[in-house]
């Protein structure tokens, strides 16, 4: 395999630190000519990306949800496939490609050429590829600091939920899907494209990122304390089921609140309802380790 790769490292990321180094060393052995750009910066990955496009044959990001979600307008634009270094802390849109945290195998991955078409979520103009959320974990993804994910990983998300359960409070929220229409009262909605969200919870049990549907969960309780129910079947990792957690699938859904909630696309916080979904079906193309 003697093609050219553009590699985008974001050194932020939790095991970002020499990771361009590494990942260089181990591309270039494997036959890759890699182009090695600064990837500090992840708002300008897209940019970066359109520059660069008809210099190369694919796109490598080094990083977590976050730094990957910010290269896909420029992926979609250009159509160049994309390989994925997961160096997060959650690397939700790895562990659904089944691609490891070790970078030599990451990188063997690339090298190797299997590529996979999977789906795209957008809202209200946003992208995303694991999930778009609000209400509890849009709090959580406020709160949590990054020196505790950096010394912590996925229990520094554990740790700032149990710290913000007792502040949150439900609140109504009407939900088109498809043909559905309903009104309810929740703690927590999730939208996935993909199979897993925060630290590896999995959204639905048949869920898929090539599925050409969305995931919607919605979690409806009264008390803080009756999520403690739900924790074994993620840890488990299984879809939480119960009388407090609502699952809807649809490819267009539209969310409607009392008063506008803030959204997180990926991590990262980008709109707020009212909000629609979509599901682009089979629109990137990305290396894939044993995805069938």
């Amino acid at each position: 395999m003697n093609q050219r790769a553009l590699l985008l490292v974001n050194p932020h990321a939790r095991q970002g630190k020499n990771a361009v180094t590494q990942a260089t060393d181990h591309l270039q052995k494997l036959g890759l000519q890699v182009v090695v750009e600064d990837g500090t910066y992840a708002p300008k990955y897209s940019e970066i990306i359109r520059q660069y496009h008809q210099q190369i044959d694919l796109v490598i990001i080094g990083g977590g949800d976050g730094s990957i979600n910010a290269a896909i307008e420029g992926l979609l634009d250009t159509e160049l496939p994309l390989g994925i270094l997961p160096l997060g802390t959650a690397n939700n849109l790895a562990r659904t490609l089944k691609i490891p945290n070790s970078i030599p195998q990451a990188c063997q991955i690339i090298a190797r050429g299997k590529s996979q078409l999977i789906d795209i979520g957008w809202v209200n103009g946003h992208y995303f590829l694991n999930i778009a959320s609000l209400g509890l974990s849009a709090e959580v993804n406020r709160r949590v600091s990054q020196r505790l994910k950096k010394h912590w990983g996925v229990f520094a998300y554990i740790i700032t939920a149990l710290q913000v359960l007792a502040t949150v409070r439900p609140f109504w929220v009407d939900i088109y899907a498809d043909n559905q229409s309903i009104e309810t009262k929740t703690l927590q909605i999730t939208i996935a494209n993909g199979r897993y969200y925060g630290s590896g919870l999995v959204i639905a049990d048949d869920a898929t990122i090539d599925d050409e549907r969305l995931d919607l969960q919605s979690i409806e309780m009264q008390h803080w304390w009756q999520i403690f129910p739900l924790l074994p079947a993620a840890f488990l990792g299984k879809s939480p089921t119960g009388d407090s957690v609502r699952l809807i699938q649809g490819k267009d859904i539209e969310i409607h609140t009392r008063k506008p909630h803030p959204i997180n696309t990926d991590g990262e916080k980008t709109t707020k309802t009212p909000a629609r979904f979509r599901v682009l079906p089979h629109a990137l193309q990305v290396f894939v380790a044993n995805f069938d």
